[in-house]
């Protein structure tokens, strides 16, 4: 049996200003450090065997943390930007309640929800999907099938697609998904990469 553990980065500077991040590179906050070292201390007692994570520093510097935590510094990490957070476009940047005054609450719940509506010049959750979901089937779910312990640490919604392919999630369950900051989700998996149970620690 393998297990998977999916990890949002703890809360970055523009998740505390209430902006629109995206492929901005914006770094913990204060909060953020403590929910990833907190993330950690959950995790004393795994062994893991890799980690996979993205290119953004709000993502490294969690795994960082979560690793020094539970004394696993040196596994083998894969950088990705597969598994960066959704590209915002023109909204990167924006305060989300500014943005909600200019466009509408409406509008800019289906820009941050609806699975294949992009928002100006960024990527619906659709295409996230389309990178992430290709780069877990060629590169962590071989490890998984060899029965690994994996880390992934990464972003609301390359997590997002990633949940709804592993628990089998609609278009419309997905909308309501939402993936907390500094959280571990613990996925335990069989020997063809199927679900057995999953659970936040």
């Amino acid at each position: 049996m393998a297990r998977l553990v999916l990890l949002r980065h703890g809360e970055s500077q523009w998740n505390l200003e209430n902006r629109f991040t995206g492929w901005v590179d914006v770094p913990l906050s204060p909060r953020g450090v403590e929910e990833a070292k907190n993330a950690g201390d959950k995790l004393k007692g795994f062994t893991f065997d890799r980690a996979f994570t993205s290119v953004l520093s709000r993502a490294n510097e969690t795994l960082r943390f979560v690793l020094e935590a539970i004394g696993q510094t040196a596994i083998p990490i894969e950088k990705d930007k597969a598994l960066n957070e959704r590209m915002y476009g023109e909204l990167q940047g924006l305060n989300k309640a500014e943005t909600a005054t200019k466009y509408g609450d409406a509008q800019v719940k289906i820009w941050r929800r609806s699975y294949d509506v992009r928002p100006p010049g960024g990527e619906s959750l659709k295409d996230t999907a389309e990178r992430v979901l290709p780069y877990y089937d060629t590169r962590i779910k071989p490890c998984v099938l060899k029965g690994e312990t994996i880390l992934i640490a990464a972003h609301g919604n390359s997590l997002r697609a990633l949940v709804m392919q592993l628990e089998e999630l609609s278009k419309e369950q997905v909308l309501e998904l939402n993936i907390p900051t500094g959280a571990p989700l613990l996925y335990e998996l069989d020997n063809s990469g199927k679900v057995l149970s999953h659970r936040y620690l």
